[in-house]
């Protein structure tokens, strides 16, 4: 496939501080030098500048949905804004092949004392629709954002939830060959986002290249296949968005999908069980960052028991990304109810499919003895591996059709009966 988007070594530099026009009267610059002289002692005072952006380079091909994360301030918006012409690059060049829709703000343009039906036409002006195109997309355009109802009401008197739905749909039905889209998914209710990220993966399913920008995880795991993370206006990672969200989680919280301990004398554990790793994995066995939901998952742990002595079994307890407990759980096999030959052993705790919400989920794993009412420990990693639960949002899930947020740290796909009676 050709490439859409080519961006190479873009950087862009600002200065900070007190703003100076670019011009002035005679006394505006005798006293603007008065007061750096008070201040200073000196008559000029260096202007202090920042890199927004610095080397940034990559590329997105036809159809391509590539997502952008980091943490705020790391140069996203600006690298939208250059990319859309807003703003110019101290250094480097951007290429784009085709028509190019832009997704910033929404609502700009909006007019308050402009009907909806009016502001369609504007809006949609502005972006560079045609009035051919905004004739044919006109009624697509008013069921899509509900507000049919109030289409000849000026907009100042919408909700604000109004008003940003429709001005997300005006904007959702243009059709350019690439679209650029900045946090634009984050409004509206739980429905309106739902069909708003349904929205844009038609746009991408119709070999239309986007590029969307969002702190909403989820949202990004959903769309996008590729993912880059910027982090001081540096490109961190650009892969696989599985990998590129687990890796920026990683550096978030600290916590990784797989530890291993080399060394005996350093793994957690005491004169009879030591641990050597614990791991995410997949039905496959393969090492994992985040977990599929209609999937099962598994807590891999590995530990060497050194000597003759108690009995003893693994357990995990899980915890979601505010640090509520999920569950508990052991291992109740009768293969632990004897004590365990010196050796080297790996138990994998299996989660359900459809048990966990989404998020982060963190795990602490412990090697104890069973002596009720308590539990003595032997090996213990607290918070050893941490994994990310997403939702394909395919309808299968145990959310079905439902978009919005599920409370709770577990949201299982329960057997229902039904009778009319």
């Amino acid at each position: 496939m050709a490439v859409a988007i080519s961006a190479e070594e873009l950087s862009k530099r600002f200065r900070i501080g007190q703003y100076r026009a670019a011009y002035g009267t005679l006394r505006d610059s005798v006293s603007a030098g008065v007061r750096r002289l008070r201040a200073t002692g000196h008559v000029h005072q260096p202007d202090e500048t920042i890199w927004a952006l610095k080397d940034v380079s990559f590329e997105a091909r036809e159809g391509e949905v590539v997502g952008i994360i980091g943490p705020n301030g790391a140069g996203k918006s600006t690298l939208l804004k250059i990319l859309t012409r807003i703003t110019t690059p101290t250094e480097g060049r951007a290429e784009i092949r085709g028509r190019v829709g832009s997704l910033l703000e929404v609502g700009t343009g909006f007019h308050p004392e402009l009907t909806g039906r009016e502001n369609i036409y504007l809006n949609g002006s502005i972006l560079g629709m045609s009035r051919r195109e905004i004739n044919r997309n006109f009624d697509a355009i008013v069921d899509f954002s509900g507000v049919g109802k109030f289409i000849d009401t000026p907009v100042k008197r919408y909700s604000s939830g109004m008003y940003v739905r429709l001005a997300f749909s005006v904007a959702a039905h243009f059709e350019p060959e690439v679209l650029i889209v900045d946090e634009v998914l984050a409004v509206g209710d739980a429905d309106f986002q739902r069909r708003s990220l349904g929205r844009m993966e038609s746009i991408g399913g119709a070999g239309r290249t986007v590029l969307f920008v969002s702190h909403n995880l989820q949202g990004i795991l959903q769309l996008c296949d590729r993912a880059i993370l910027l982090q001081h206006g540096e490109v961190a990672m650009d892969g696989p968005t599985a990998d590129v969200v687990a890796f920026y989680e990683q550096q978030t919280i600290g916590q990784s999908s797989e530890v291993v301990w080399t060394h005996r004398t350093d793994a957690p554990g005491d004169d009879l069980v030591r641990l050597q790793s614990i791991r995410i994995v997949d039905e496959d066995g393969s090492s994992i960052n985040v977990a599929d939901v209609r999937r099962p998952v598994g807590v891999e742990i590995a530990f060497q028991v050194l000597r003759t002595g108690d009995a003893v079994v693994p357990k995990i307890k899980l915890y979601d990304q505010h640090g509520a407990t999920a569950f508990n759980a052991i291992d109740t096999s009768s293969y632990w109810h004897d004590p365990p030959d010196p050796g080297e052993y790996v138990s994998t705790a299996w989660i359900p499919a459809n048990l966990l919400n989404e998020g982060r989920m963190s795990v602490d794993v412990d090697v104890v003895t069973v002596a009720s009412p308590k539990l003595l420990p032997h090996a213990s990693a607290r918070l050893a591996v941490s994994f990310h639960v997403y939702d394909p949002m395919d309808g299968d899930s145990a959310r079905g059709l439902f978009s919005g947020q599920w409370r709770g740290v577990v949201r299982p796909l329960l057997d229902w009966t039904t009778e009319e009676r």
